[in-house]
């Protein structure tokens, strides 16, 4: 089943979304008695957005958190019975020459991720076993504090433990990527001292244009793209602006231009976090409102107007080409083994 014209006259079709909960909302879902989730859910939206591949994360959702290893369990049940049963329109990405395989097959070239490690205590050897399933990146924390790093509602004067020093290096030798949002400064520096490989802040905003602790600073911006990283643009609202009026896609887009500002264009790409699909319940323990949706980016179809937006700025085809795919792709290409 072909779900994307991969290539047109001009070249290759891709925007890589470098941040989705897809797979905890296949979880919900199937658990209430769906199947084919994406399919039924997901893929005409996406097919609209023009969104073909991305990393899907395993993020444990609130209240279930409280049980992690239990969640964890169930979303990759869950997430394995769906991949088995639609593998017509999808490519796991394993190594980076997938990802041309998924462009060849038209599929939906996917990047199994892991938003928050707290599952895996502090038994760094799990991470060979969940490369083994096909994870290939991870940030080490959500926003709580585990036994391997600290988030940004943890203790602001801890960082990485001894495990979590461990979890990156075995992450690096493994050929996963590392991820470091959601982590305090601690932790994020930490990481950056430790780290001999590119990292990425899959799904943050800039800190100088909206003072989310989520946000990162114009410091933490440059040792990302010190590193040959990458920053995905996030379209949650509330790490849009401080002021509710102004959490629009226009403001989004200059914490766009911020970012190629302050770090260049080779290091910015898309990681929206569209939480349009999520329900209420999980949505009250860490958004201000309800719904965090952007005014103009309220989800995955709206992507080719914020690309208009950009088109509007005077960005460049290849500039554009860079945000929407070319930046992450350099990194997975760098990254996995």
């Amino acid at each position: 089943m072909q779900i994307y014209k991969s290539y047109n006259k001009e070249g290759i079709n891709m925007i890589f979304d470098a941040h989705g909960d897809i797979w905890t909302d296949v979880t919900v879902k199937r658990q209430m008695g769906m199947e084919n989730v994406f399919k039924s859910e997901h893929l005409e939206r996406y097919k609209k957005g023009g969104v073909n591949s991305g990393i899907f994360v395993i993020w444990l959702d609130p209240p279930n958190d409280k049980n992690p290893q239990k969640r964890a369990f169930e979303i990759i049940e869950n997430m394995s019975i769906e991949i088995t049963n639609n593998q017509d329109i999808f490519k796991i990405v394993r190594k980076y020459s997938d990802i041309q395989e998924a462009i060849d097959e038209e599929k939906f070239a996917i990047l199994i991720g892991g938003e928050g490690l707290s599952y895996i205590g502090e038994n760094v050897d799990l991470l060979n076993a969940l490369y083994m399933f096909g994870m290939r990146h991870a940030t080490l924390t959500w926003n709580e504090q585990n036994d391997l790093a600290t988030g940004v509602k943890g203790d602001p004067n801890r960082g990485l433990s001894k495990y979590g020093v461990a979890a990156v290096k075995r992450l690096e030798d493994l050929g996963m990527i590392v991820d470091v949002s959601h982590a305090n400064e601690k932790t994020f520096w930490d990481i950056c001292n430790i780290s001999t490989k590119p990292i990425i802040a899959s799904h943050s905003n800039c800190k100088a244009l909206c003072n989310s602790p989520r946000n990162l600073t114009d410091e933490q911006l440059k040792a990302i793209a010190d590193k040959n990283g990458v920053v995905g643009l996030n379209a949650f609202s509330d790490f849009v602006s401080d002021i509710k009026e102004e959490r629009d896609i226009e403001h989004l887009v200059d914490h766009l231009d911020h970012m190629v500002e302050v770090m260049g264009i080779d290091h910015v790409g898309f990681g929206f976090d569209f939480d349009d699909y999520l329900a209420g319940e999980t949505m009250a323990f860490f958004a201000e409102e309800e719904s965090a949706s952007t005014i103009g980016l309220e989800n995955i179809t709206k992507v080719p107007e914020l690309i208009k937006i950009l088109e509007r700025r005077g960005y460049s085809k290849e500039d554009i080409e860079k945000i929407k795919y070319k930046n992450f792709l350099r990194v997975i290409k760098e990254i996995l083994k």
